[in-house]
């Protein structure tokens, strides 16, 4: 559904503007009802789920082990830190101070679309694993398992 890297600009007021070309495709998917929440596995990015994606990866997140610590810490970082948004009449959305903060997001970011949801990067996070993942030997190997 979602693919592709855009660069972005954050505005004073914390919101960016969803590009021209994925603007219908959010409406028809979930009614521009969106989700933002941290990523959990890599430092320096957010999750935005499309509302009916996101319903189904809380379900899972709060159906795991309380008692587990690392389930407890998934919990808290997709679900406790879900923020619901949805576009203005501009196509804008506020991205939470406190989310910006947490991951370094200030006025340049990358938005990347993943397939079923997009990741809200910084840009100094977003270069900064673009580089290790080019030098990455374990994903060349990786690749020589896909037909590409």
């Amino acid at each position: 559904m979602f693919q592709g890297e855009t660069a972005i600009t954050i505005d004073d007021k914390g919101r960016l503007a969803i590009p021209t070309g994925y603007r219908d495709v959010i409406a028809r998917a979930c009614e521009g009802r969106l989700v933002i929440t941290y990523n959990p596995f890599e430092a320096g990015s957010l999750y935005l789920y499309p509302m009916p994606v996101w319903e189904r990866v809380r379900d899972q997140v709060n159906a795991l082990p309380r008692t587990k610590s690392v389930s407890r810490s998934l919990q808290l970082k997709l679900v406790g830190a879900a923020t619901f948004v949805e576009p203005d009449a501009n196509g804008r959305i506020g991205i939470p101070a406190s989310h910006r903060s947490a991951v370094g997001i200030e006025r340049r970011a990358v938005l990347l679309g993943m397939g079923d949801k997009f990741e809200l990067w910084s840009e100094q996070a977003h270069h900064e694993q673009i580089r290790m993942t080019l030098s990455d030997a374990d994903l060349g190997e990786a690749m020589l398992d896909l037909q590409l």
